[in-house]
Parts: structure tokens; sequence; C-alpha cells
């Protein structure tokens, strides 16, 4: 019976075996010698992505080889929610609800950087405290500004 040291000795012996394969592999390929920094930094990192490489691709195969591909006539129709559409899919869609999703990810962004400026704010200095208060009094001026515009503003047709 094999102990657990006896396991982990066998076991750190293959795999240093098996680096040591595979950094003479890469030297040969390559053309590298031994203590270069591809060998002893990205080998790994390049094998990992060869596997997984390989591994979405098998996947992929035997995922469309074992699918059954005999789709009945409601899986062909245009929508599978039960009914029929009832007007044109390529209706035009108003152009403030682009604005507004603009607008939401700038002053989402804003709360990105305040917040941790605010976790941080007893080690910081008076300059970046200032910064902070100039970058907060910009960015209210621009949600005013946008405000005052109407751009907020659903009930306006453009």
């Amino acid at each position: 019976m094999i102990s657990n040291n006896n396991f982990l000795f066998i076991f750190s012996n293959y795999y240093t075996t098996i680096t040591f394969n595979l950094d003479s592999f890469f030297c040969t390929l390559f053309n590298l010698n031994n203590d270069s920094l591809f060998l002893s930094e990205y080998l790994f990192i390049f094998v990992f992505l060869i596997v997984s490489f390989i591994i979405s691709v098998v996947i992929t195969f035997f995922s469309y080889l074992t699918a059954i591909q005999n789709p009945e006539v409601e899986k062909l129709s245009a929508y599978e929610c039960g009914f029929e559409p009832y007007e044109d899919a390529r209706k035009q869609i108003n152009i403030k609800f682009y604005i507004i999703a603009m607008l939401f990810i700038i002053f989402d962004l804003e709360t990105m950087y305040l917040i941790p400026w605010c976790v941080s704010l007893s080690v910081t200095n008076y300059v970046g405290y200032w910064l902070m208060l100039d970058f907060i009094f910009e960015l209210s001026i621009g949600f005013l500004y946008v405000w005052y515009v109407g751009g907020l503003d659903w009930s306006q047709d453009n």
C-alpha cells in the first residue's frame, strides 16, 4: 500500500518529469535556451491556452455530432412565444432611448469613481479631496445642462 508521503513523492517526480519534457520540447520547437523567460513564466499559460482550445473544439464537435437535428414546424416559426407578430419588426426606435442609455452609463461611471474615493477619504490629502469635488461639480453641471435642454424628458417628440 502506498502511503501519502510516497504518493506525493511519486506525483512530484511525475510532475517534474512532465515539466522537464515540456521544457525540452519547447526548447527544440522554438530554438530557446533553458533559462528563457518564455519557459520559466509563459510556458504553462501557453500550454493552458492550447489545451483549452483543443477541449473547446472537441466539445463543440461532439455537441454538434450528438445533437438531434430534427426541428419541428413550431420551432421553425417566426416566434416561439405562442402568438403571431402584430406589427412590423423593423419599427424605428425613438433616439431618446439611446441618449438616456448613454447618460446612464456616464453617471454610472461617476458612481464607480465616487465609491472608492469615499472609502479612502480618510487617507486622501487635500489635493485628492478638491480634485474629486471638482469632478463631482463638473458632472453636476453636465447633469443640469442635460436636464435644462430636455434630454431626460420623454414627453417631447423629436
